[in-house]
């Protein structure tokens, strides 16, 4: 069994999928491992490294697809909508790919891939179990977008985050608020809060309550029927229109009190919710800043841009796409622990195992033998009821 590790062509990408350290035990599992050459290298990881863990080089991109039976993305066809679709002429049917593939965001996408013949699976989709922890690469890869969002805020913010007495006297500390307390959320008020900021976050979920104040912040409570606000995987379920038109207007006042905002909120398969409106960014302090991380969904602002930096009525409303890409080496390390688990755990006797009686690969497989099989997926293509047992690659 051999495994690619093809170089990202998304846009401005720079992690890898798979780093040189996780090689040995790919290795040990049976798998030989190619790399294209130059995958690693802005993410700090040099053709060098991988041939010293044993991986072979290849000069060509074709060359990778053509020798790999297994192909670790980072971002699939959905999630790299663009670059991602000259992929698809270089798949050989039976080859098995994994990575974000956004299948519950562009389900069109993964007819596309199933078209191609390979069997993909979205790690996106893993279930929240404890079985499913060390493979978890969207709350990894939600760490670090916590982490430099509150970066970016400071680098925007004309003012400094902590408080500090000075020859010129005490400047006061940032407030800054988070809206959804999610792995990044979180992530976004541990790191804020090691700044010097004094933090306050919100979020629909009654559990988050705790999280929050066990970080040192405050958490902000409305008075808001919250039952059901959260699903079995533990994510923020959506609400109707009229629940959020109410949440905005409880909200309006500790966005106007913060220096910055930093949202989070999120809903898979759906456009995110707009939870700072046009009007509430007009009555922040000029020189605020928000820093909205569903902005390629669309955004929790109104007046979000995916992938730009607009100044309106004074803040600065930053919508960037890909965080965690702006963080190569650790993303990279982390994506790798990640996705190098959940190949092992698939992995029996030297060959890929496809069993769908194990929840980790039945939840994550999305297509195989030319068809989508997912069932989500199938329900958002409109798609009837598909069969399945057990296979193997």
């Amino acid at each position: 069994m051999i495994v690619g590790i093809p170089k990202e062509t998304f846009p401005g990408e720079r992690r890898v999928a798979l780093i040189p350290a996780t090689i040995p035990a790919l290795r040990k599992a049976g798998a030989e491992v190619i790399v294209e050459t130059g995958a690693g290298y802005l993410a700090g990881y040099p053709d060098e490294s991988y041939a010293a863990q044993g991986a072979s080089v290849a000069p060509a991109r074709r060359e990778v697809f053509e020798k790999a039976d297994v192909l670790p993305h980072l971002l699939g066809l959905g999630a790299n909508q663009e670059a991602g679709r000259a992929d698809l002429a270089l798949y050989r049917r039976g080859q098995a790919a994994y990575g974000f593939f956004r299948p519950l965001g562009a389900p069109e996408t993964v007819k596309e891939v199933a078209a191609a013949g390979i069997t993909a699976f979205a790690i996106e989709m893993l279930p929240r179990t404890t079985r499913a922890q060390s493979m978890d690469a969207l709350s990894s890869m939600s760490t670090v977008s916590g982490y430099k969002a509150v970066l970016l805020a400071a680098d925007a913010l004309p003012r400094m985050f902590p408080m500090l007495m000075t020859a010129a006297g005490t400047i006061t500390p940032a407030r800054l608020l988070v809206v959804g307390v999610g792995v990044a959320g979180l992530q976004a008020i541990s790191t804020a809060r090691r700044m010097g900021a004094v933090v306050s976050a919100y979020d629909i979920r009654p559990a988050a309550k705790e999280q929050v104040q066990s970080l040192g912040a405050r958490f902000v409570e409305l008075p808001l029927d919250t039952a059901g606000a959260e699903d079995k995987g533990g994510y923020a379920k959506a609400q109707d229109e009229a629940f959020y038109r109410k949440q905005r207007e409880l909200m309006a006042k500790a966005v106007a009190e913060s220096d910055v905002v930093i949202t989070t909120a999120n809903v898979p398969g759906r456009r995110a919710p707009i939870l700072i409106t046009v009007e509430m960014v007009r009555q922040m302090h000029p020189g605020s800043v928000i820093i909205d991380l569903p902005a390629e969904r669309g955004g929790n602002c109104e007046l979000t841009e995916a992938g730009k930096t607009v100044v309106a009525h004074g803040v600065t409303i930053v919508g960037p796409v890909n965080l965690p890409g702006m963080v190569p080496f650790h993303a990279s390390q982390m994506y790798s622990s990640n996705v190098g688990a959940f190949f092992l755990h698939m992995v029996k006797d030297g060959k890929l195992s496809v069993d769908l009686q194990d929840e980790i690969t039945r939840e994550t497989l999305i297509a195989t033998g030319g068809g989508v099989v997912h069932p989500r997926v199938r329900e958002a293509l409109g798609m009837g009821p598909s069969g399945g047992g057990d296979r193997e690659s």
